[in-house]
């Protein structure tokens, strides 16, 4: 069943890379008593993820916080250090929360898997936006298409906030 607006987030631990490497933290270190705005990619370094969704939300940070958000994270089912990579590449250091779901526990909590087999990609996150105020969805945009990012884009969420 995928999570609805109105759900509470599930209870999961996932991996951030820091200076001092990787720290698992749990959804209410990092969702409890904040306005989040999490999104979803299917991969860190695809092409979609990479040149489009991603971007979006770098562009629009200072937007998007400005409208009262804590915090902005992506999660992605990779590994922490695909992540940690991907962060120092797209230059979200210290503006995005890069969350690594490795095993994909968390996204399949959420009912937002997509088996991208056929492509040769696995189990991987279906391309959502969500925003979360204390642990709780306010607000979710689930995209149709892997290759799309329009509404769980920055400026779809920014117009919701």
């Amino acid at each position: 069943m995928t999570i609805a607006v109105g759900d509470k987030l599930p209870e999961a631990s996932l991996k951030t890379m820091t200076a001092d490497g990787a720290k698992t933290m749990t959804t209410a270190e990092i969702f409890a008593g904040r306005k989040v705005v999490l999104f979803g990619v299917p991969g860190a370094f695809t092409p979609t993820c990479s040149n489009n969704h991603l971007p979006g939300y770098l562009e629009n940070y200072e937007a998007i916080r400005a409208k009262g958000v804590d915090e902005i994270a992506v999660v992605a089912i990779n590994d922490h250090f695909v992540m940690g990579a991907w962060q120092k590449y797209t230059g979200g250091e210290g503006k995005i929360l890069y969350l690594a779901d490795g095993n994909g526990a968390f996204v399949k909590a959420l009912g937002l898997e997509a088996d991208l087999s056929a492509g040769g990609l696995g189990l991987r996150s279906k391309r959502f936006s969500m925003i979360v105020e204390d642990g709780k969805v306010t607000s979710l945009n689930i995209e149709d298409s892997p290759g799309q990012a329009v509404v769980s884009g920055a400026a779809a969420l920014l117009g919701k906030l």
